[in-house]
């Protein structure tokens, strides 16, 4: 029944973003596809492109063999409303997931440090036993050692400006006095979290910084770290960021064993309050199961970046700014709103010549076969919407004024403004957080802060002329709803 409810409402979640798009342009709402074969995509796709005077193909094949074609779609087109529906349905990972993952947390939760290590053979291949989990502080040194000295110089200027932003954060309680009655909020930090580091495809001591930094700067006394382990050990850059950033200790452990382990405690391993950081589709599985055992940042799903341009921007630099986002995973999403056909061509053939070049080129043009989007919005207001309507992780804003938008744009885990804002210089410099809501959620959802690792109480005094001053409220408020022990409360304090 569970798994009924939910295909049914990412049936419904795809449908409402085909019914808003087809709505805000004007066109018939055709019903989404979810398995659109790639010949009827690209039929589609062709047909809505030759209608904007684009050529049907536009493509290259890499060093690897692997091919981008990325036809540019008008907005309200059938295949561009197919396209929203693919994308919203996206990152939502094959069925069965969540039922391998209750095994896992169940077999941690009864079976410790032991179920960590057999979990551990079982999916990553490494044996270790419970006292080899924690990675030693002599081991950590090494491995800095080893890291060349211009890294270790950039991890130290990029931690040195996330801490300066993050300590902007830092927000502290209050109290008010009136006539008898004192009230206030006391915040501080959590006492233990977790941070979750990716191994996989790529290194990511960025995520370290960004994950550990404002826990750090929050207060929090105890922060782990856990990333998978593999053959090689873990990567050196990833322990000196641990380092550098002030990680209490790392571990290597990961998948949803390790955030099972956080969240339940085992013999070697202290439970946690918060559990942060990314990770494949078992590991956000697995943060939300256990919400409520311990506190968690987001779900993540894939990336994603949305970039809208006017005709003033550099075809090829927007077409970088997509690629720099679908070389992180296949199920990465590279979207374009482009303000004119021309522009929109322009960047579909930039796009094929510069995956050509790149290393992970296979990844990088499965994703835009997959999920690489370009739209043709007939303004920039109706660009505006469109983003909106995504509610995008990343939004560039490659416009002649865009810091004139901001006021249309509400939806955006971060936006960067200007063609020289590439994404980059947020995901590692800048200095705000680069972990971000995604999939949609960032209609609600926050970068993570300062503000997620501390916790806040309320602070009630009265003394008696407070006392008096709102018993009879209270009684009366008390007797309307029926609780009569509340009244009694009171009234029993009362002078006679």
């Amino acid at each position: 029944m569970a798994d009924k409810k939910k295909k049914a409402g990412a049936r419904e979640s795809a449908k409402n973003v085909v019914t808003a798009a087809a709505k805000a342009s004007g066109t018939a709402v055709v019903k989404p596809n979810a398995t659109l074969g790639a010949k009827a995509s690209a039929k589609a796709g062709a047909k809505a492109s030759a209608k904007l005077g684009v050529k049907p193909r536009v493509g290259a094949t890499t060093a690897t063999g692997a091919s981008v074609k990325l036809l540019p779609l008008p907005d309200g087109s059938v295949a561009a409303v197919r396209r929203l529906a693919e994308l919203a349905a996206r990152g939502r990972g094959p069925g069965g997931v969540e039922a391998k993952v209750v095994k896992i947390l169940a077999a941690v939760r009864s079976g410790g440090d032991a179920a960590v290590a057999r979990l551990t053979k079982q999916f990553d291949g490494v044996a270790l036993s419970p006292a080899q989990f924690e990675v030693t502080q002599a081991e950590i040194a090494a491995a800095t050692s080893r890291v060349p000295k211009s890294l270790i110089s950039a991890l130290t200027k990029a931690h040195a400006r996330i801490r300066s932003f993050h300590l902007r954060e830092v927000e502290k309680g209050f109290e008010r006095r009136e006539d008898g009655v004192c009230t206030g909020v006391r915040v501080a930090p959590l006492a233990r979290a977790g941070v979750y580091v990716p191994g996989g495809k790529a290194a990511y001591p960025s995520s370290v910084l960004m994950n550990v930094v404002p826990a750090r700067v929050a207060g929090v006394g105890d922060i782990t770290v856990v990333t998978p382990p593999s053959p090689a050990g873990i990567r050196d850059e990833v322990l000196a960021a641990a380092s550098i950033a002030g990680a209490t200790r790392v571990l290597r452990i990961g998948g949803a064993q390790a955030v099972a382990a956080l969240a339940y405690g085992t013999k070697t391993i202290a439970r946690v309050d918060k559990i942060v950081g990314p990770g494949n589709i078992f590991v956000a599985t697995a943060k939300r199961l256990v919400f409520g055992e311990v506190d968690i940042d987001m779900v993540a799903g894939p990336s994603e970046v949305l970039i809208i341009a006017d005709d003033s921007a550099n075809p090829e630099w927007v077409a970088a700014d997509m690629l720099a986002q679908a070389e992180h995973d296949e199920l990465a999403a590279s979207i374009c709103i482009a303000t004119s056909r021309e522009l929109a061509g322009q960047i579909a053939r930039a796009l094929a010549r510069q995956c050509a070049e790149l290393s992970r080129a296979a990844i990088a043009s499965r994703s835009l076969e997959r999920y690489g989007t370009i739209l043709v919005a007939g303004s920039i207001e109706r660009a505006c919407e469109l983003s909106d309507q995504i509610a995008p992780e990343h939004l560039e804003v490659v416009t002649r004024k865009p810091r004139s938008l901001l006021p249309r744009l509400r939806n955006a885990g971060a936006i960067f403004l200007g063609g020289l804002t590439t994404e980059p210089i947020g995901d590692y410099t800048a200095g705000p957080n680069h972990v971000l809501p995604t999939g949609g959620s960032a209609r609600f959802a926050s970068p993570l802060g300062v503000y997620d690792f501390v916790k806040r109480t309320s602070i009630i005094e009265v003394d008696r002329n407070g006392f008096e001053r709102l018993a009879d409220v209270t009684v009366a408020l008390a007797t309307a709803e029926g609780l009569q022990a509340h009244a009694l409360a009171v009234t029993k304090r009362r002078k006679s």
